[in-house]
């Protein structure tokens, strides 16, 4: 059972690894040119940016925290699974506080992962 929740836990993080990188690069391509057609003024775009890419680099952080956790697990080492929890539970919560804003179905690419996580670190009996 161990091994199992290790494993889904590494499923999580492959899931937020890819989609720090799909935020970081492919989101703000896809972003960056319809702020512009706002007439945004220049600096507020790049604020948006710094603000957006760093939530890509956050990710991608959260994803080694918690693959570093579960790798360790797997070999066999008593490492703690709360930052792993911790991240699990902020993924859920940002992704229905998104989902129920926007209405958008899209934002459970936080919540999948988050379940993952959660499922996967939280403490055994």
């Amino acid at each position: 059972m161990a091994k199992a929740r290790n494993i889904l836990g590494l499923v999580a993080v492959l899931v937020i690894l890819l989609s720090s990188f799909a935020h970081t690069i492919l989101g703000w391509k896809s972003l960056q040119p319809r702020i512009a057609a706002t007439g945004a003024p220049a600096d507020l775009i790049v604020g948006l940016r710094i603000g957006w890419q760093w939530g890509g680099v956050a990710m991608l952080g959260f994803g080694i925290i918690c693959g570093a956790i579960f790798v360790h697990r797997l070999r066999g080492q008593n490492v703690s699974s709360f930052p792993a929890m911790v991240t699990g539970l902020l993924y859920v919560a940002f992704g229905a506080f998104a989902l129920n804003l926007s209405g958008n179905p899209f934002f459970a690419v936080f919540i999948v992962p988050g379940v993952l996580l959660l499922i996967a670190s939280w403490p055994m009996r």
